[in-house]
């Protein structure tokens, strides 16, 4: 029987009918009369959608303004401009990546010329330096700075740079001035369209002094060689592990050092086989897939570690070959400077000539000169060294507010006060206390009660404490070790090479003398004091060595029998190790052969670890099948760190593990006290020697812990362990300091998240933030074709076709000639401006 709509086919019964739909009309009529009944419902929700738009409207407006402030401040690079102070005409001459060659008919013009073209590119990045140098950053960024401005003022770095002006030659006083003269007319004649940080911080600059170039210089000395807070932290360490645990975390140089002074045994003879590593590669091979619970267990996927180059120090790398190894039968040099990486670049690539002065190469944006490059008839580059240029003393004071001296006699501590001016903040008032070693740092110190002095060889300025001058105007090595000779910090390595066929090396910088040996921890006795500073002609140096090579790599370069204590926290010797081997494993060597080996990322110790990994898991008890699929991945490396390599993300991951897993059970949350150049060899030689003294409770064997440790670290991995990418775990991410938080600026304004192959054992050190901030090769064969390249730009302005145009040949591995001689700067010229009187 058919049932009408209205019926239930169950019962029968009839259904009430549905009301009939009303017209979708009909509704939205009654809701306009609901709203026009209730006037404040529609108030609020026209509020609601100005403030939207007003928002984006403000939004855009703020975007747009930004970007209008970046287009006004490009700099003038061609045509004319008059300068008020110049003597005759200077000619800039930019090539197609921004860098400018400066010609001048006298030197005053050209210092003065410097400075005013250093900051139509980079004078807001030198305004910052010299605020962050001296501890004035909280008067324009605010609180968040007040720590490290009060770091500053109480390491008195204005006093020290007030002093190293006043001892700087007459000749490099007056070539300051010039140069900071030169900024002055830019920023005089630039006030109303300024880089465009300036506007968005709303501030102006003030007139550039010479006491700024030589707080920059300064600064960076202190990035070299500051290593005082350091031993306090290894004293407390100690102190939680006793002297002999300590000292194995605390390695003093290493077994694969090559001081450029020693005579280098042959590296490429075969090295023994690392004993107890099975080179059977199907010893713990899988059988069949992972199991339904594996992947359970493995099902969710972890976000790759991010990595910040943990245990970077500034280092660098340098070589020199001779003749004899090279196909043109010249020397080649080659030099990467390892520091932060920054936008705008800590270098700022310049070529400058006067009668009686050419140079080219990196300069350093506020300072005068070329700091590193080479000129018409030598050529030089720099690594940190390492040296231990500072103490700490544990002053014994009395209720007078006195210090005993160390001849026994009381003092009054000295005592001046600083103001720390704070934008958005209650300005801070500061009691700076120095005694005869130097400023009081016990307010440093968290939780310090004990009054304690650093001592540092910058506080002792000597008279014509910065030679760059000399050095960019040297001519063959005995000008050159001359002006080095006056070279007061920071403590640098320095090759070198000249047209004459000749290379050599020498140590830099006013090292203490310790006859007592140096102390790791702060000093509590009068017996070592400093005895003067290590003569310049005791320091390790050597010319055209027989075997025609010669590299650092912030490793140990005191040669066995040393007789004075330059330092005991060496860089790791992996860097310098595989340079050498390199080297000399290779003859008729040319410029793109040095480019190679600066970007060379093969870690011998990564592979070795690799291996000893492996057999761990191999002998652990129990290990599972992700374990097991990690052994086989590592045994079979190459040593490669790659950013498709799954084995260097393994290994990688695992040295991360290692330390907290190690260090956590003997120090608890003290464990990141523990820093050490040599961190590296000293992991190396715990996980090669397996003290007993160190295996954590809970272990059986160093096996078990070791095979721990690699478990631990597979927790970042994604489920497919063989997919596992180095470069994507270890991104290389570079961004501009205040753009960066800007969400219409972040995207163009910096290099963006990149893979990056490379660690910190690696000739290309590699971290997130940190590794080669320069490349430079020249062969004498010809200088004219000398290469250097810098990691983004010249520029600090986003809108300028030089602020990232540097980079694709950074990360690519690739270079471009550096400006020199009066031809190649007119072919490789793109603008040229003139300055006019």
């Amino acid at each position: 029987m058919s049932l009408g709509r209205n019926v239930d086919p169950d019962s029968g019964r009839r259904l009430e009918s549905a009301p009939a739909a009303r017209p979708v009309g009909h509704s939205s009529e009654r809701r306009k009369q609901a709203a026009s009944g209730h006037p404040i419902l529609r108030l609020f929700v026209a509020t609601v959608i100005l403030l939207a738009i007003a928002a984006a409207a403000a939004l855009f407006g703020g975007a747009h303004w930004l970007k209008h402030a970046m287009y006004v401040s490009l700099p003038q690079l061609d045509g004319q401009l008059h300068l008020h102070g110049l003597t005759d005409p200077v000619t800039v001459r930019r090539d197609r990546h921004g860098v400018p060659n400066i010609q001048s008919a006298n030197l005053d013009d050209l210092f003065l010329a410097q400075g005013y073209v250093t900051a139509q590119d980079r004078l807001w990045q030198m305004d910052m330096e010299r605020r962050m140098a001296a501890g004035d950053a909280s008067e324009v960024l605010g609180p968040a700075l007040i720590k490290h401005d009060r770091m500053q003022r109480v390491l008195l770095m204005r006093e020290t740079a007030e002093h190293i002006v006043a001892n700087l030659s007459e000749d490099d006083r007056r070539y300051f001035n010039d140069y900071a003269r030169g900024v002055n007319l830019f920023i005089e004649s630039h006030q109303n369209n300024l880089p465009a940080e300036f506007r968005l911080l709303m501030y102006r600059p003030q007139p550039w002094q010479t006491v700024d170039s030589a707080l920059i210089a300064l600064s960076m000395a202190q990035i070299l060689d500051q290593r005082w807070d350091s031993k306090l932290d290894r004293e407390r360490v100690t102190a939680r592990l006793g002297p002999t645990l300590a000292a194995q975390l605390y390695p003093v140089g290493s077994w694969r050092d090559h001081p450029p002074t020693e005579i280098v045994p042959d590296l490429t003879a075969p090295q023994p086989v690392i004993p107890d590593i099975p080179l059977d590669e199907t010893q713990s091979l899988l059988r069949g897939g992972p199991s339904v619970n594996d992947l359970l267990e493995l099902s969710r996927l972890v976000e790759p570690a991010q990595s910040s180059c943990d245990g970077c120090d500034p280092g660098s790398n340098e070589w020199v070959v001779s003749g004899a190894h090279t196909a043109s039968g010249k020397p080649i040099l080659s030099n990467d400077m390892h520091l932060d990486y920054g936008i705008p670049n800590i270098w700022y690539e310049a070529s400058l000539q006067a009668p009686g002065f050419h140079a080219a190469g990196v300069t350093l944006p506020g300072v005068p000169y070329i700091i590193a490059g080479h000129n018409d008839h030598i050529a030089w580059g720099f690594t940190a060294m390492y040296a231990d240029m500072q103490d700490l003393y544990v002053e014994q004071t009395n209720s007078q507010d006195e210090y005993r001296a160390p001849d026994g006699s009381w003092h009054p501590i000295e005592h001046n006060r600083e103001t720390i001016y704070v934008r958005g903040g209650r300005d801070i008032t500061l009691d700076v206390a120095s005694t005869g070693h130097g400023p009081i740092v016990t307010p440093l110190i968290p939780h310090e009660h004990r009054t304690i002095a650093l001592r540092w060889s910058a506080y002792d300025i000597p008279e014509d404490c910065l030679p760059v001058m000399e050095l960019d105007t040297a001519s063959d090595w005995i000008s050159f070790r001359n002006a080095m000779s006056r070279w007061a910090g920071p403590s640098l390595n320095t090759v070198y090479a000249d047209d004459q066929g000749h290379i050599g090396y020498q140590a830099i910088g006013r090292i203490p003398n310790r006859p007592m040996g140096i102390t790791t921890m702060p000093i509590t006795d009068s017996n070592h004091e400093w005895q003067g500073y290590i003569p310049f002609d005791q320091l390790p140096s050597t010319l055209d060595p027989a075997n025609g090579m010669i590299a650092t790599a912030n490793s140990r370069i005191a040669p066995d029998n040393y007789a004075y204590a330059i330092s005991d926290e060496w860089g790791d010797p992996y860097r310098n190790e595989r340079i050498w081997k390199w080297l000399a494993a290779r003859s008729h060597l040319t410029a793109p052969d040095m480019l190679t080996l600066q970007t060379d990322v093969y870690s011998e110790v990564d592979q070795e670890l690799a291996q000893r990994f492996a057999y761990a898991i191999d002998h652990a008890k129990s290990p599972d099948r992700r374990l097991r699929e990690a052994a086989d991945i590592m045994r079979t490396w190459d040593g490669t760190v790659g950013n498709n390599s799954a084995a260097a993300a393994i290994v990688a991951a695992a040295k991360t593990a290692f330390w907290p897993m190690l260090l956590k059970p003997k120090l608890g949350d003290d464990w990141h006290l523990y820093r050490w150049s040599e961190r590296e060899f000293a992991l190396e030689q715990i996980i090669s020697n397996k003290p007993s003294g160190w295996l954590p409770p809970g272990y059986a064997s160093w096996d078990d812990f070791l095979a721990g440790v690699v478990k631990e670290g597979l927790r970042t991995a994604p489920l497919i362990l063989k997919e596992w990418r180095y470069g994507n775990a270890h991104p290389i991410d570079i961004e501009h300091p205040l753009y960066d938080h800007l969400p219409w600026f972040k995207r163009w304004t910096g290099t963006g998240r990149h893979p990056d192959p490379g660690d910190t054992t690696t000739v290309k050190q590699a971290g997130r933030d940190f590794g080669p901030s320069q490349r430079f090769t020249i062969d004498w064969s010809n200088p004219d074709s000398a290469t250097e390249n810098i990691v983004t730009g010249q520029s600090g302005d986003p809108l300028s076709p030089y602020y990232l145009d540097q980079w694709p040949y950074w990360y690519n591995g690739k270079t471009f000639i550096l400006l020199f001689n009066d031809r190649t700067a007119q072919e490789q010229t793109a603008h040229t401006l003139r300055l006019l009187p």
